[in-house]
């Protein structure tokens, strides 16, 4: 039986898999196994998974497709051997030493633990997501590709729920706000462990199906002896306690202050103060919507 049980849910983009999966093949924690989820999927996503030449590697393919992670993901977690589950998007990667990190971290005592994103979204220089001397507040966006938690903690609480039962929150926020309410805060290791290339931010990607952008920085994590201290150094701050870590840190406090008043949990700005960012009041579901044309996926 593995320990860890990765679920990646998936969609009709098949020419990302080979790198999402080769970064979970390269990790230095080895006892695993790979539940590649379809969401009702009909392009070759299959054959390239059953391509893999890994027995750890299993292909799903569920009967109908549901629009959202939240099904895929619950499957797995159902069907999973491991008695962790961590999560992997199917167009983010990993850097090598992500599940030993955060199995790490379980292993000290943490039900629910993740570790730093770097998320690279177009046109814009990469950065650490959370920044340092971030807190936890619930219904805080935590990426579920750094996230890792105890396999029954989730089925307690009940797993994902869809983006139309979870109201302003999205399904990641909420599903980490109720293990919160039953074991506590999440744990963050403050180490950079992941990659994430955010489709909301890619117009038309499910459409035209892109993969340099994952080609590119697979290479660059096979490139470097130690990925996590070159990428670090490079877009994430050194570890003294410099004048970016404070900017850092200051711009994680606003970002999740901004997020919580656009959620209802803290109250609005006053008037007279200028907004940082333009309110909203749209609910997960009606993201959702949004992003699947931009998308591409109508």
């Amino acid at each position: 039986m593995p320990r860890v049980t990765v679920v990646m849910a998936t969609y009709n983009w098949a020419t990302v898999l080979p790198y999402s999966i080769a970064s979970v093949l390269e990790q230095t924690f080895r006892d695993f196994e790979l539940l590649v989820v379809g969401d009702g999927c009909t392009d070759e996503s299959a054959d390239v998974v059953g391509h893999i030449a890994d027995p750890r590697v299993r292909w799903y393919n569920l009967q109908t497709n549901h629009g959202h992670q939240y099904a895929a993901n619950n499957w797995g977690t159902a069907c999973a051997s491991g008695d962790v589950i961590a999560y992997l998007g199917h167009d983010d990667l990993w850097l090598p030493r992500h599940l030993e990190i955060l199995v790490g971290a379980l292993d000290r005592g943490a039900p629910v633990a993740h570790a730093t994103t770097l998320l690279v979204k177009p046109g814009e220089k990469p950065t650490g997501r959370p920044g340092h001397r971030w807190r936890y507040v619930p219904g805080v966006w935590i990426p579920p590709t750094s996230l890792a938690h105890v396999r029954a903690l989730g089925l307690e609480v009940g797993g994902w729920l869809p983006p139309w039962e979870t109201g302003k929150m999205d399904p990641e926020g909420d599903l980490c706000r109720r293990m919160s309410l039953v074991a506590g805060p999440p744990q963050w290791v403050s180490r950079l462990t992941s990659i994430k290339f955010p489709a909301s931010r890619r117009r038309n990607v499910y459409r035209d199906r892109p993969h340099h952008e994952q080609e590119a920085w697979l290479r660059r994590i096979r490139r470097h002896t130690d990925p996590e201290a070159a990428f670090t150094r490079k877009y994430w701050g050194s570890t003294d306690f410099s004048m970016r870590r404070i900017m850092n840190g200051i711009r994680s406090t606003i970002a999740v202050r901004t997020r919580l008043r656009r959620l209802g949990l803290l109250p609005a700005r006053r008037k007279a103060d200028p907004p940082r960012t333009a309110p909203t009041s749209k609910t997960a579901e009606e993201r959702r919507l949004a992003y699947r044309t931009f998308k591409g996926l109508d």
